[in-house]
């Protein structure tokens, strides 16, 4: 759309020329709202940042200048003064002649804000998102005898550019006047006028109110002086709690003097994914830049939540998230040195907060320690795993046991961890997040280790075998239970063992379990599926079951003289030792057991023959 400027008569007799600008402030309007902006509040936050920087631009010339920026809300209009730099009319038409030529394209924008930040160029127009009238009034520090100008725009798309009187502006400085425009009077009422100045600006350098409240609270808590480390302590626990509503376990200090930042980690209370992508509260020169910043940490300390100030990050065109850049690599790399330090502190020298910790976040120390072997050394009497001997840490249990077993998942560490802890084997649960990783990682930290895999075929290595003359007697007996269990893929192998009080042990390993799977799908496919499935058919060990033959009940079954009634007792054992494994059920399992439970039930109250 053409705006059209209008000038009004000044002091001097001479009359002024017009102007005339080809801008579409309507479209830019609508992509400041529509696409830059999640909120309207930001408004607010743009506003503040104006006079501030233009305080900053006056000081850099007056270090003695006024430094005070006041806000005035009353019915459905705001009004924000400063005691900045001020512009002159040229000035407000280089503006908006720049602001033209970005509005063509969306890129142009970041450039634009570089540029004019601190002025009022995109970041005041960013006020149409809850105004449907700007008025400003400014009077430039750097041109003492230019007259007061006044840049009137509606959020039709129209504007005029006019000077005024001296007595209109008698100081330096810019005026803003916001009038509401339809239901957007609450971004401007007293209440949430004060509650957006303080949440944005409360670190800002300079004098700001919201009439007679103030809006800063500075210095910053974490550089504030306090009588000793416990109130400091709790003084930035209450800030935590304040902020991001939780009394933090521990807090974390954030310095890195080269990139201009200052700040605090807080440590989470409670355990969280760490796929939580973690909200961070970055200020930039003390003007909050985003509650949400996502990429400020490494993804391993999902664990904190951080606020800081600093001058250095950049940040993008709508001012609501950080640049992604080499300085934020840097910050970040930086960042995550500093709660590295921490941790390594803590284990050097309070043992009783690092076990309170691990307690709670040892899944985000894991997944740091094994990509960081120092950390994983450092970390190594502290955290801990399940074993067959307890809850340990791999030193301890390193120290325990010559070979340091695992498993790569739970099912398998169910399976075996009764047998093998009877025959004195030692076993790591690597199931668990991180846990395998860490294990096979653990020769590069302590030389001498040796690890190895725990599968089926070692575990049934460890198990004594059965006199060949014994289970030559029993080959019926094992005939009948191999027979009954084929069509599930599960071998019967007789082997003795402790506990006695275990019967049956069912053990496989990742590739029977493949093997099976594939096996289940070919028997539901069609045809065509079915023959491509087949084709894929591996040689891999199937499942067995391990009868112990210590156990009084496999001998008492062992010694039945009918082949149905063993089948039927040897797929009660299977199906007891599948939940003995807590291993999930298919289909064919369950019916298994319901089958054998029935037969059992009609075998026990069966009466012709004598049988009881």
């Amino acid at each position: 759309m053409d705006s059209q400027t209008s000038q009004a008569s000044q002091p001097s007799p001479s009359p002024q020329s017009p102007h005339t600008f080809q801008v579409d402030l309507r479209g830019l309007v609508d992509l400041l709202s529509h696409h830059l902006y999640s909120s309207p509040k930001v408004y607010l936050r743009e506003l503040l940042q104006n006079a501030v920087d233009a305080v900053t631009a006056r000081r850099a010339d007056e270090p003695g200048a006024p430094a005070r920026v006041r806000l005035y809300a009353e019915g459905g209009a705001l009004r924000v003064e400063d005691t900045g730099v001020g512009l002159t009319e040229a000035d407000v038409h280089s503006l908006l002649a720049t602001i033209g030529r970005s509005s063509k394209r969306a890129e142009g924008l970041e450039e634009a804000r570089s540029d004019f930040l601190g002025q009022f160029g995109i970041g005041l127009l960013a006020c149409f998102v809850v105004a449907e009238r700007i008025r400003v009034v400014s009077r430039s520090a750097r041109t003492p005898g230019a007259p007061p100008v006044e840049w009137t725009a509606s959020d039709d798309g129209s504007y005029t550019v006019r000077t005024l009187p001296d007595a209109e502006r008698p100081e330096p400085g810019t005026t803003v006047h916001l009038v509401a425009r339809a239901g957007a009077a609450e971004w401007l009422a007293p209440g949430r006028v004060v509650e957006l100045a303080r949440d944005f600006g409360s670190l800002l350098p300079y004098d700001v109110r919201v009439g007679d409240e103030a809006v800063t609270d500075l210095p910053a808590p974490w550089d504030r002086p306090y009588p000793g480390p416990a109130a400091r302590r709790v003084a930035l626990a209450r800030h935590c709690n304040d902020l991001f509503g939780f009394t933090p376990l521990d807090t974390i200090d954030l310095s890195v003097p080269l990139a201009g930042i200052r700040g605090v980690a807080y440590v989470l209370p409670s355990a969280v994914s760490p796929a939580q992508r973690a909200g961070h509260r970055v200020h930039l020169k003390g003007m909050l830049l985003t509650e949400r910043a996502e990429q400020l940490l490494p993804d391993w300390a999902f664990f904190v939540r951080c606020v800081l100030d600093t001058d250095s990050l950049r940040p993008t065109a709508s001012r609501e998230a950080l640049y992604e850049d080499e300085t934020l690599a840097g910050v970040r790399e930086a960042l995550g040195e500093r709660i590295r330090a921490w941790l390594t502190g803590l284990a050097a020298g309070d043992p009783e907060r690092l076990a309170a910790f691990l307690a709670v976040h040892h899944l985000g120390v894991k997944s740091l320690a094994r990509h960081d072997r120092e950390m994983l050394r450092t970390m190594l009497p502290w955290l801990p795993f399940e074993t067959t001997d307890g809850r340990l840490s791999l030193e301890e249990f390193a120290q325990r046991h010559a070979v340091v077993h695992f498993t790569r998942t739970v099912e398998e560490y169910r399976q075996v961890a009764p047998i093998a802890s009877a025959q004195g084997i030692g076993v790591i649960n690597g199931g668990y997040t991180y846990d395998s990783e860490l294990v096979q990682a653990l020769p590069s930290v302590r030389p001498g280790t040796v690890v190895a895999e725990l599968d089926a075929e070692t575990v049934t290595a460890h198990l004594d075998a059965v006199d060949p003359a014994e289970e030559l007697a029993l080959s019926g007996f094992l005939a009948a239970a191999r027979a009954r269990l084929d069509p599930l893929g599960c071998d019967v192998v007789l082997r003795s063992f402790h506990p006695l009080s275990v019967p049956a042990l069912h053990l496989d390993d990742r590739d029977a379990r493949h093997e099976q799977a594939r096996a289940d799908a070919e028997a539901q496919a069609d045809d065509l599926w079915a023959g491509i499935l087949g084709s894929l058919r591996g040689s891999a060990p199937r499942a067995r079951l391990v009868l112990n033959h210590l156990n009084p009940l496999v001998r008492r079954i062992s010694a039945l003289p009918d082949p149905e009634l063993i089948g039927t007792a040897a797929e009660s054992l299977y199906g007891q030792a599948l939940l003995m494994a807590q291993r999930p059920l298919r289909p064919a399992d369950s019916a298994l057991l319901n089958r054998a439970f029935i037969g059992l039930l009609e075998w026990a109250t069966h009466s012709e023959d004598g049988q009881a």
